[in-house]
């Protein structure tokens, strides 16, 4: 084998390990980024979820009944609404019971009711109970009732998982910057020599910084679409398995993630080898051997 030969093999050798260490880190990093950003869509979807039931007097008006109707479809905390009379609400519960327990009773004991679907951003302890309070004003709503328990703790878990998410991307990014530059430090700690050499004929340090910074950038970006790849593969491949998982699916936040994940892999490649590449520049000659 030629010289040229084992220089071309090991060059080549020292770029793949250099991409595959990017792009290993860049799509795990790009995994928790996405935690992180669908945290808050995760916890609207399931804080959506909760339904506040109106419950109307059996005496109510068809008039009020209506006009309540109308009043909460344009109101700022309702993202939607359904009237179910009593007797849509008996046929249901005989369906489920497997008995027309109307007949057996001879009356229907059920009331018109009236589900509410919050916003997410009023689907809160203290926000609800308001919200409560102002329906029971009305002379014909006997009660409004959810689950309350249920709302407290979803409001205290989502804020527990968002602050632990947090931590562990802040720390995964900090942990995935020293990956990063370790695998470009060493891949430009076998160049020394010809850093040294270029220096000692007089080439300046801008000159003799930007092509290990050009070619770096380039494996970065190289490392960072890999990582784009094989992230969006996964969350096909999960959402395919998984239909649930689909509500997490949002192409803005899809963007940020892929423009993240590209952004950081060149700034890291292009930090990483400047302060490499002056670290060689600023040793001796006797240096470079140890």
């Amino acid at each position: 084998m030629s010289v040229d030969s084992f220089n071309r093999r090991r060059l080549l050798s020292s770029y793949f390990s250099v991409i595959v260490s990017i792009t290993l880190v860049l799509f795990l990093l790009g995994f928790f980024g996405f935690l992180v950003l669908s945290t808050k869509k995760l916890a609207n979807h399931f804080k959506e979820q909760v339904t506040v039931t109106v419950l109307i007097k059996d005496n109510a008006k068809e008039a009020d009944i209506t006009q309540l109707q109308k009043t909460l479809s344009v109101a700022d905390f309702v993202k939607s609404l359904h009237l179910v009379s009593k007797e849509e609400a008996a046929e249901m519960l005989s369906k489920k019971i497997g008995e027309d327990f109307v007949t057996f009773l001879g009356t229907n004991p059920l009331q018109n009711t009236i589900d509410l679907s919050l916003k997410a951003e009023y689907a809160e302890p203290e926000k609800m109970q308001e919200i409560k309070r102002e329906l029971e004003q009305n002379s014909f709503v006997s009660e409004v009732i959810y689950d309350q328990s249920l709302v407290a703790l979803i409001h205290e878990n989502v804020n527990q998982i968002g602050l632990v998410t947090l931590v562990f991307s802040a720390l995964f990014t900090f942990i995935s910057v020293l990956l990063i530059n370790a695998s470009i430090r060493l891949s430009i700690y076998s160049k020394r020599f010809i850093i040294k050499t270029m220096q000692l004929v007089g080439a300046t340090r801008s000159f003799i910084r930007r092509p290990f910074i050009r070619t770096n950038v380039r494996l970065g970006i190289v490392g960072a679409l890999i990582a784009i790849g094989l992230f969006y593969l996964s969350l096909w491949g999960i959402v395919r398995s998984y239909p649930e998982f689909g509500v997490l699916i949002d192409n803005t936040i899809l963007f940020i993630v892929f423009a993240g994940i590209l952004l950081v892999g060149i700034l890291i490649s292009w930090g990483s080898t400047f302060f490499a590449t002056q670290r060689f520049l600023n040793l001796n000659t006797n240096d470079l051997y140890y």
